[in-house]
Formats: C-alpha cells, sequence, structure tokens
C-alpha cells in the first residue's frame, strides 16, 4: 500500500506526533483531547487508529472529517460494500494528510467487507457511517472484536435489535457514541438545563418538529453495478431487486433513496427524530426510560418505491405526566412548554451535510423564549449542570482516552431510537398503544409487540 516516496504509518505518526497537542488545542475550539499522562508526550505511535465502515454522504461529510482534525486520531482503512466509494474514500482521506503533513501519503486501507477490517488488530476503533439497517449488528459485532464505536444514529432498524446492541457494548466495556451530536451543541444543552432547573416552572407539554419525506414513483429493476456488493448491502433484511433509487447514487454523494423505504429504516421519525427525541429525553430527565402511552396517525404512501410516513403526528404520555407531541407540521425543533413560559430550540440554519432537508424559514432561530431574559439566566453552582461537549468527535476521542461514558452512550441512543420507533408503531396500528420501559414490551398486545423485531435473512442474522 505504500508507494515509493509514501509514508507508512509509523512514519506519519513519528512526523505528525510532534504537533499532536497544539492543534488539538486549537481545532474546533476543542481542547487537547487525551492528557500528555495518558500518551506521553513524545508517544505519538498510542494514537487512535481508525476504521471508517460505510462512506457514503454522511462519512465523506461528516464522520470522516469529524475525526480527522484531532491529531490524537488517525484514520487507516476505509471500508464500503461500494468497492467505487470505498476508493474515493480512499482518496478523500489520503489527501487530506498529505496537505496536512506536507508529504506524499497513502497510508489507508481499502475493505470491501468490513468482517475483515474488524479482524484487523492494528485498528483501535471504527466509524459506522451504513444505512440505518446495519447499525446494530455491526456495532455488536465491532464490540466484540474489541473495537471502540462511534455510530450513525438511530441506534437500530427494531427495538429488539437495539437491546440487543445496548446489551452487547455494556458486556464489552467499550466506549461507543451515538452520533446524536446535537448534545454536542451548546443551545440544546443550555435549553435541556433551564428546563430541568425550573425556568418554565412544571414541564407540560413537549412539542417536536420534524422534516418530512415526499414519496416516489415505482422505478424498474436495474442490474446490479459491478462494484457493489447488493446481497450484503441488503443484510437481514429480505432480497428485492436493485434499482439504484432504493439504494445510493451511481454517481455522487446526494441524499440516498434508501433513507425512504421502510425495509431499512423507519424514515424521519427515527431519522430527525432520534436527535429531537433524544434532546427532549434529556430536558425531560426521562433518557434511560420512555413513554407509557403512545398514539397518532400518518399518511403511508399507496404506491411507488419509497414508502415512509408522509405526514403525521403522533403523541405520548410519560410517566412523570410530559405530553409529547411530534409532528412534521411543526417548527423544525423542540419547544418545552411549562406552567411560567416555554423555551424552542433548534439547530438554525446549521445543517451536517448539504442535502439535509432542514425546513430553514421555519428554524432560522436556534434559541427562543416566551421571555428573553430566559435565555441570560445562568445557571447557578448548586443547580443541575449536564455534561458538556464541545464537539460530538472529540468527546469520543476523550473518552476512548478517560474510559469514560461519552455524551451520548449505547444505552440512552437505544432509549432514544425506540421512543422513535414506539411512534412508528402507534403510525403502524392507528390507535393508542400502552408501552412498559422497564419490561420493553407493550402491555397485553401481542400484535404491537410483533412490531418489536422483524425476521433477519441468512446468513446476516445478528449473532451475539
Amino acid at each position: 500500500m505504500k508507494p515509493k516516496q509514501a509514508y507508512s504509518r509509523r512514519e506519519f505518526l513519528e512526523l505528525s506526533g510532534k504537533t499532536t497537542l497544539a492543534t488539538a488545542a486549537v481545532i474546533g475550539g476543542f481542547p487537547s483531547i487525551v492528557p500528555a499522562s495518558v500518551f506521553g508526550k513524545n508517544a505519538p505511535s498510542n494514537r487512535i487508529t481508525i476504521g471508517a465502515i460505510g462512506t457514503g454522504r454522511i462519512s465523506r461529510g461528516h464522520d470522516l472529517p469529524g475525526v480527522w482534525q484531532y491529531d490524537q486520531a488517525l484514520i487507516t482503512a476505509v471500508c464500503d460494500l461500494d468497492r467505487n466509494r470505498a476508493e474515493d474514500a480512499k482518496t478523500l482521506v489520503n489527501q487530506y494528510y498529505t496537505k496536512k503533513t506536507g508529504k506524499d501519503y497513502d497510508g489507508v486501507r481499502v475493505y470491501t467487507d468490513y468482517r475483515e477490517l474488524l479482524n484487523n488488530k492494528d485498528i483501535d476503533a471504527v466509524l459506522v457511517s451504513t444505512p440505518d439497517h446495519w447499525h446494530a449488528p455491526i456495532v455488536i459485532q465491532a464490540v466484540q472484536a474489541g473495537k471502540d464505536v462511534y455510530m450513525q444514529k438511530p441506534a437500530s432498524l427494531t427495538i429488539a435489535e437495539g437491546r440487543m446492541m445496548a446489551d452487547a457494548v455494556k458486556r464489552s466495556g467499550r466506549i461507543v457514541q451515538v452520533g446524536s451530536q446535537q448534545r454536542s451543541s451548546r443551545q440544546f444543552r443550555y435549553a435541556a438545563e433551564l428546563v430541568r432547573n425550573g425556568r418554565i416552572g412544571e414541564l407540560k407539554t413537549v412539542y417536536v418538529g420534524l422534516p418530512g419525506d415526499p414519496s416516489g414513483e415505482e422505478e424498474p429493476q436495474m442490474p446490479v453495478p459491478k462494484n457493489l456488493n447488493y446481497d450484503m448491502w441488503l443484510g437481514t433484511t429480505p432480497e428485492v431487486y436493485y434499482t439504484e433509487k432504493r439504494v445510493h447514487p451511481v454517481v455522487g454523494y446526494d441524499r440516498p433513496g434508501w433513507l425512504r423505504c421502510e425495509q431499512f429504516g423507519a424514515g424521519m421519525i427515527t431519522g430527525w427524530g432520534s436527535h429531537h427525541i433524544d434532546c427532549s429525553h434529556w430536558a425531560m430527565n426521562t433518557e434511560l426510560t420512555g413513554p407509557v402511552e403512545i398514539w397518532g396517525k400518518a399518511d403511508f404512501p399507496k404506491s411507488g418505491l419509497w414508502d415512509v410516513h408522509g405526514i403525521f403526528r403522533t403523541e405520548a404520555r410519560y410517566a412523570n405526566g410530559v405530553h409529547m407531541i411530534v409532528s412534521n407540521e411543526l417548527p423544525n425543533g423542540i419547544k418545552f412548554e411549562g406552567t411560567e413560559g416555554w423555551i424552542f430550540v433548534s439547530r438554525g440554519d446549521a445543517s451536517v451535510t448539504a442535502s439535509d432537508p432542514i425546513a430553514k424559514q421555519q428554524a432560522a432561530k436556534a434559541l427562543d423564549a416566551s421571555d428573553p431574559k430566559l435565555l441570560t439566566s445562568e445557571i447557578g453552582p448548586n443547580e443541575i449542570h449536564l455534561p458538556v461537549s464541545k464537539e460530538h468527535h472529540g468527546n469520543w476521542l476523550e473518552s476512548i482516552a478517560s474510559k469514560k461514558d461519552p455524551i451520548a452512550p449505547a444505552e440512552i441512543g437505544h432509549r432514544s431510537c425506540s421512543a422513535c420507533l414506539l411512534h412508528h408503531a402507534a403510525m403502524k396500528l392507528n390507535r393508542k398503544l400502552y408501552w412498559d420501559p422497564a419490561k420493553e414490551q407493550f402491555k397485553n398486545d401481542a400484535e404491537a409487540n410483533r412490531l418489536l423485531s422483524r425476521p433477519q435473512r441468512a446468513p446476516y442474522a445478528i449473532k451475539v
């Protein structure tokens, strides 16, 4: 993998290690992640080596740049079931390190099977940036292989898979960060602290606004591209014919079609719901539980390839009495309404990738309140202070070094995803459901409990 004038991994580490602490202190405003007591001033060989699994839109635009900005990390491998995308990622990473070091660099290895990457003992940690249906299976195998993991949200395709994933992470002792990066945005943390500390009185209602997804046309069967392992891409899900809009663009990295196919995910209720419901739970102090009642309805396409929910409104009630309303007809963001006022929080104009479906006109203000004075309120030393993360990928790297939980650990990510999937179940059944958060089962409802898992296609079924 090393041409005549390229640097080996060891040579690269020695070259760039001299500036590790200085660079980490200034990039992205994030302080030095790993103290000298952990790595040692001149111990660049202890850098965290990382493999990227799934190298599409979210990987190229968010996860790879999120990690390579830190000198404590070194991306040494990329993997994708689409060989063209894997090769593109290799070029992208090599070019970044070449520019960073000022020397030709070709130290990135290409894989087309994530299992081979996980077997590489020289890789310490992995980024999992695959389609939703592959999140939980790969994370389970990664922690079993002794890797720390940064995984894209949502945590799982089903609640049963999510429970298996969270349990596997707990048994392994590995550090897993769920990509709920809003927890690393100051306005979401501050909003949660204001709510937790009673600035709007007793919390009564939470309004969660999500983007929507349009339906599509029927799509013809197409030949599977030679560069794509389509059978493995389908994974645990049923075998269906290949068409480009079911998977991802053959050319380019625009928003992929699989996001709108229920076979691979639940649509915006988990795609964006995993962010906003997660931050709602943060403010509600319900991160390790879930709602007890869920109801609502949604419009689903009657034809076409893309079949995730369209217009919807679902509601939930928690054991503490808080009422949550989730709809794509609300402004994109979260509104906390209490007995003494309200707070609204959103990403504002920020986006993760250029093709994010953000309704900017509806969410231009990142933080708002019924009384502007609320937004200058200081959280006192004896009040509730939530954990601080200045950048999500950096927080993960810091946690790997400290062996302390990251800002979005697997169990909390599972609970957030579960709540989203409960709303999805209510859409499907169009009636009130009663949930037991401790047992993670619907109460006396066999029909609803059948939605907790899906049949898994061999040979890709999850093995724990």
